[in-house]
């Protein structure tokens, strides 16, 4: 998917671009309000917009307006740390079509991405993957996991874990990735946090499937794909 991200924070805009662009997906970056509205309406093929609302020349919210007035319909995924009623009817007012509030998930960025790529013409952006590896299947679209076609139930944190392990088989993943795809943004966590949840994983994963998450001594994790 092509995206544009519009955001000032720089480590927000960085850790966007890193999960984003891993995910096999373009990624477009602004600063600014003068630069996002340049280059939503002069780069080709940009499919949604995620724009932070307090940036430092204009709001968001006149952002997603001017790109309104311009006939660009492009989907706008509003993102805000202020959770009232009023901003969130501002957003929608102006021209956004959703409001994601701050801190959050990656995984939940994803998920409101994939729907408005669903109310979109119908287009079949971000649609719903099946991943295998061994005895493990993850339908992300339905959010389901089984294991030798039993299923498992995980906690929100737990399949976020399990499909970033599971899209990037073989590769050896850090505390630090694996923090910044699972919990919200901003979140004050340490790496320990990850490592029990890995261990909660691997329980319920049950032998031998919890075999395929393997330690990277050092590193972090790698869910091995042989």
């Amino acid at each position: 998917m092509h995206l544009l991200v519009i955001e000032d924070d720089p480590k927000l805009q960085q850790m966007l671009q890193r999960l984003l662009g891993g995910d096999q997906h373009i990624v477009e970056l602004a600063d600014d309000a003068s630069s996002g509205i340049e280059l939503a309406q002069d780069v080709p093929g940009i499919e949604a917009v995620i724009l932070d609302v307090g940036l430092p020349d204009r709001s968001g919210f006149e952002v997603a307006a001017e790109l309104r007035r311009r006939g660009n319909r492009v989907p706008i995924l509003m993102l805000t740390a202020r959770d009232t009623i009023g901003d969130r009817v501002s957003g929608l007012d102006a021209g956004a079509d959703d409001y994601l509030v701050k801190p959050f998930a990656y995984a939940e960025l994803v998920a409101r991405l994939r729907a408005l790529a669903r109310r979109s013409n119908g287009a079949p952006v971000l649609a719903g993957t099946r991943l295998v590896i061994g005895p493990i299947t993850l339908d992300d679209g339905r959010r389901e996991v089984s294991v030798d076609g039993r299923r498992i139930q995980l906690t929100p944190r737990e399949f976020s874990l399990l499909e970033f392990l599971m899209r990037h088989p073989g590769q050896a993943l850090t505390r630090d990735q694996l923090l910044d795809h699972a919990w919200p943004f901003g979140s004050f966590l340490t790496t320990n946090a990850v490592d029990a949840y890995v261990h909660y994983l691997r329980d319920k994963l049950g032998p031998p499937a919890a075999r395929r998450i393997e330690t990277v001594r050092g590193v972090g994790y790698r869910m091995a794909d042989g």
